[in-house]
C-alpha cells in the first residue's frame, strides 16, 4: 500500500491538507483558552485593639525605631470633649498616653493627624486644624522627648490649610498640605520639605500662601469636584523615592530627586484599579511595596513600587467595624509581618460614626 507523505502529495493536494491542518490547530487553540491570572483571596482583618471612647478617632501612625513601638494619633474629631491624644502601642498592642495635644491658642482645637518619628527622636505631628476652618490654621508641631516622654510640643510651622501626612528622611521634614487652594478647579495640593536645622520653635516659619511658599517642591491636581481632597499619605522607598497619596482621584504619585535633592520626576504610578481613595500609607523597605487605606472603599490595597500594579488585599462593606472589620480606615502601619489600620469611623461617604473604635491587623504574605 502506498504510504502518502506532504513530498508525495499534489501541490493542490499537500496545500488543501495543510490548511486544514492550520484550521485543526486554531480550532483547537480556541477551545483551551489560556488560564486567567488567579486573584489572590481577601484576608479577614482582625480586631487588634478596641479603643475606649476617650481615644474615638484613631489615625495617623508611625513606629518608633528604637522601641518597636507605633505611635498613634488620636484627634477625637468624632467627639471632641475627649481632649486630642498622642498614643503609644507597645509590641504586646497595650496602650499608653504619650501627650494631650496643646490646643491651638484661636481655634481652641487640636488635630493630631500624620505623625513620623524625626532621627533626633522627637514626634513631628501635622496639627490639621481644617476640620473647624480652613483660614490657613492647620500647623506642623513637634513633640520633644527624652527617655520615651513628652517633655513639651513646640509649634514649628504655620499657616497650612489641612496639613496632612508627615515623613522624616535624611536632614528634612516632608509634610502634604491637602488643599492649598480650596477654591481652586481642579482643586491643587502638594508638598512642603523644610531643614530640621531651619526649624526653631522660638522663630516658627510662616508660610507664604497660595503655593508660592519656597518650601513647596511638589504640586499635584486633584480632578474628582465630589471628593475635592488631595495630597493625602506620604512615605519613601529604600532608594529615596517619594510617593504621594491623591485622594479624590485614587491615585499613588511617585516623585523621583536628582543628586541635589530637587525634583526630577513626577508621575501617576498607580491610579484605580480598584481603588476608590488613597488615604494614608506606608512603604515596605524591604520589598518596596506600597500599603495604602482606601477610606472611600473601605480597603486595604497593595501597589507594586515599580509596575503600579494594585492588590485589593482586604475590603468589606461599610460596617461598624465589630471583630476587626474595616471602618472607614485612614491609615496603616507596618510591624512584625502584619499591618495596622486605623479605622477613623468619620461621618462621611455614607458612613455613620458608631461603636466600636478599632485598630485592625491583617497579616502580610511577606
Amino acid at each position: 500500500m502506498q504510504r502518502w507523505n506532504r513530498h508525495t502529495l499534489p501541490p493542490l493536494a499537500r496545500a488543501t491538507a495543510l490548511a486544514l491542518a492550520a484550521a485543526l490547530m486554531l480550532a483547537g487553540c480556541a477551545e483551551t483558552p489560556s488560564e486567567p491570572t488567579p486573584t489572590p483571596a481577601l484576608k479577614q482583618p482582625k480586631l487588634a485593639i478596641e479603643l475606649p471612647e476617650k481615644y474615638n478617632t484613631p489615625d495617623g501612625m508611625a513606629v518608633d525605631p528604637t522601641t518597636g513601638d507605633i505611635i498613634l494619633s488620636c484627634p477625637n474629631f468624632n467627639d471632641d470633649k475627649y481632649p486630642a491624644k498622642m498614643l503609644r502601642i507597645d509590641k504586646n498592642d497595650q496602650i499608653t498616653e504619650i501627650i494631650d495635644l496643646p490646643v491651638h491658642p484661636e481655634t481652641k482645637k487640636a488635630g493630631p493627624l500624620g505623625v513620623a518619628i524625626g532621627p533626633d527622636g522627637n514626634l513631628y505631628i501635622a496639627d490639621n486644624q481644617a476640620f473647624g476652618t480652613e483660614e490657613h490654621k492647620s500647623r506642623l508641631v513637634r513633640v520633644v522627648m527624652k527617655d520615651g516622654k513628652a517633655e513639651r510640643c513646640e509649634v514649628l510651622v504655620t499657616g497650612f490649610i489641612m496639613s496632612n501626612a508627615v515623613s522624616c528622611r535624611g536632614d528634612s521634614v516632608y509634610v502634604t498640605e491637602t488643599k492649598l487652594d480650596p477654591e481652586a478647579k481642579p482643586l491643587t495640593s502638594g508638598v512642603y520639605r523644610f531643614k530640621l536645622s531651619e526649624l526653631d520653635a522660638e522663630k516658627p516659619i510662616a508660610l507664604e500662601p497660595g503655593g508660592k511658599d519656597k518650601h513647596l517642591i511638589a504640586m499635584i491636581q486633584t480632578k474628582n469636584e465630589e471628593w475635592a481632597v488631595g495630597a493625602n499619605g506620604m512615605g519613601f522607598d529604600a532608594d529615596g523615592n517619594m510617593f504621594v497619596c491623591n485622594f479624590g482621584d485614587a491615585q499613588i504619585i511617585k516623585i523621583t530627586f536628582d543628586s541635589g535633592g530637587r525634583v526630577a520626576s513626577q508621575e501617576v504610578l498607580a491610579e484605580g484599579s480598584g481603588m476608590k481613595s488613597c488615604d494614608g500609607m506606608k512603604v515596605d523597605q524591604k520589598t518596596g511595596n506600597i500599603y495604602v487605606a482606601d477610606f472611600l472603599g473601605n480597603a486595604v490595597h497593595k501597589i507594586d513600587g515599580k509596575t503600579g500594579k494594585v492588590t485589593t488585599i482586604a475590603r468589606n462593606d461599610n460596617t461598624d467595624g465589630a471583630g476587626g472589620l474595616l471602618d472607614r480606615p485612614s491609615e496603616v502601619c507596618l510591624r512584625d509581618g502584619k499591618i495596622y489600620v486605623s479605622n477613623i469611623d468619620l461621618d462621611l461617604a455614607g458612613n455613620e460614626y458608631d461603636k466600636p473604635h478599632t485598630i485592625s491587623v491583617i497579616e502580610m504574605d511577606e
